[in-house]
């Protein structure tokens, strides 16, 4: 078994311009943010986000869409934090806004190998354009594409020797599934326990989908 715990300069050599990444988190609560203050550090740039939302300014993915390194980003909203905002309508910023529950889907579809998926959410609306629609017995659905991405950081609780990941309450919520979806996972975590520490059936996030783990280092 490999040693799965890597340095935060293990990490930041992952990284990329141009990459797309997928972080946890529900209003910065999941989000990884040592892992995202190292991003910022390494100062790639032209990324492509995907998450629930972008936090706070100070909050969560909130520093990084500051700092001026993100190009993109899919979400389900972006009301908490201005700086988002702002960026939008001057065009500094591409926010591509969809539901939440078809994002979660769209998600879960690209860790499935699926082609898409029909919904009938957003129908009529604005997320209706520049899409695929379908009749189904006479009824129209929408196609949604799956996503996937580079990279995906995720906030743990605590993970054993291999990587299997436990949360902490509602600091679950879009980890386990971004954990499927992306080509490199990377989970921050509190504690690395010994191999057969952590109970089987507390087990959410299975090791087998997880490359690396990451410990906030002292400074």
């Amino acid at each position: 078994m490999r040693n799965k715990k890597i340095t935060a300069e293990k990490f930041r050599g992952l990284l990329h311009d141009g990459m797309c990444i997928m972080f946890g988190g529900f209003m910065g609560v999941g989000t990884p943010e040592y892992l995202v203050a190292e991003i910022i550090r390494s100062g790639v740039k032209e990324l492509t986000l995907i998450g629930n939302d972008t936090a706070f300014v100070d909050k969560g993915i909130g520093p990084l869409i500051s700092s001026g390194q993100v190009k993109r980003v899919v979400a389900s909203h972006i009301g908490t934090n201005p700086e988002t905002g702002k960026k939008m309508i001057s065009n500094e910023l591409d926010v591509q806004l969809v539901p939440q529950g078809t994002l979660a889907e769209q998600i879960r579809a690209g860790g499935a190998g699926l082609g898409g998926f029909l919904t009938q959410t957003g129908l009529g609306t604005v997320v209706e354009e520049n899409k695929q629609t379908v009749l189904v017995e006479g009824e129209k659905w929408l196609l949604e594409r799956p996503l996937r991405a580079d990279l995906a950081i995720l906030l743990a609780e605590t993970a054993d020797e291999a990587g299997n990941l436990t949360y902490d309450l509602t600091a679950r919520n879009f980890n386990p599934v971004m954990a499927l979806a992306a080509d490199i996972v990377v989970a921050e975590v509190s504690a690395i326990e010994p191999l057969g520490s952590v109970f089987p059936e507390q087990v959410v996030t299975p090791g087998a989908l997880v490359d690396y783990l990451v410990m906030e280092e002292a400074q």
